[in-house]
């Protein structure tokens, strides 16, 4: 089922058109990368998706329907979304920062949402974080807890800008791991990221942006070739494979 599509999706913000005429879609069971360079439209694109910018032309759907008409709640329920930066702006201890991601339902005092509060804790590897005041986490610790957040909400469909960024190599393996398997349980993930070979390694389809137009979309494989990375990044990149599975690693300028 598609969980969340645009189409013809272009969004200005002032004189500049950040967005143009650009369609996607984001399907149970997929992991999606969102790669390109900085100022390609890749946060402007996860905002018009989640109804946070206004789409100037073209339409996004949310479970096959317009998004403008779902109601808040029931939009929420089906829809989390990771921004970035990871900022929280009260002292909260961990736990109740997760609990958050629980108002959509209402249940964060119940056994079944105190349930989904443990197990998104769990699996994200931060119940040690419980009672710890969000501020004095480090920035991967925060970003660790803010995602547990968001899956505490069990959402159908999650969108993610930039995860990694303040993660160490280890935790960035796990991130990827475990958004792989949310996936394969067939939520919808979209996420943006810049490490083209764990793009490569775990999702299952790769959309390249440029300009804030959809330059390829596809298997990591199809999409990730000499020809799109020196068009969208102006690099050549080196292949590598192991173990079955085949990763780009940007190398060096395309003019050098």
């Amino acid at each position: 089922m598609t969980m969340l599509a645009c189409e013809n999706l272009t969004v200005q913000v002032g004189h500049r058109t950040l967005v143009r005429n650009l369609s996607l879609k984001l399907r149970a069971g997929d992991l999606l990368g969102i790669v390109g360079t900085n100022g390609a439209g890749k946060t402007t694109l996860l905002r018009a998706l989640v109804g946070l910018l206004p789409a100037t032309q073209g339409r996004v759907e949310l479970a096959e329907k317009a998004l403008a008409a779902w109601p808040a709640r029931a939009r929420a329920k089906l829809l989390g979304y990771l921004p970035q930066g990871h900022s929280v702006h009260w002292p909260l201890p961990g736990r109740d920062v997760v609990a958050l991601g629980r108002l959509p339902h209402g249940d964060a005092q119940t056994s079944s949402g105190r349930l989904a509060i443990e197990q998104a804790m769990d699996i994200t590897d931060t119940t040690a974080f419980a009672a710890t005041t969000v501020q004095t986490l480090s920035g991967g610790e925060r970003a660790r807890v803010m995602l547990a957040r968001v899956l505490a909400g069990n959402p159908a469909a999650l969108l993610a800008d930039e995860p990694l960024a303040a993660l160490d190599p280890a935790h960035q393996l796990r991130m990827m791991a475990l958004l792989q398997r949310q996936a394969s349980q067939g939520r919808a993930i979209g996420m943006v990221l810049h490490d083209l070979a764990l793009a490569a390694r775990f999702c299952t389809r790769v959309a390249v942006l440029h300009q804030g137009q959809l330059l390829a979309e596809g298997p990591p494989a199809s999409v990730l070739t000499d020809h799109i990375l020196a068009q969208a990044f102006g690099v050549r990149g080196v292949r590598l494979e192991h173990a079955g599975v085949a990763c780009t690693i940007p190398w060096e300028l395309a003019d050098g």
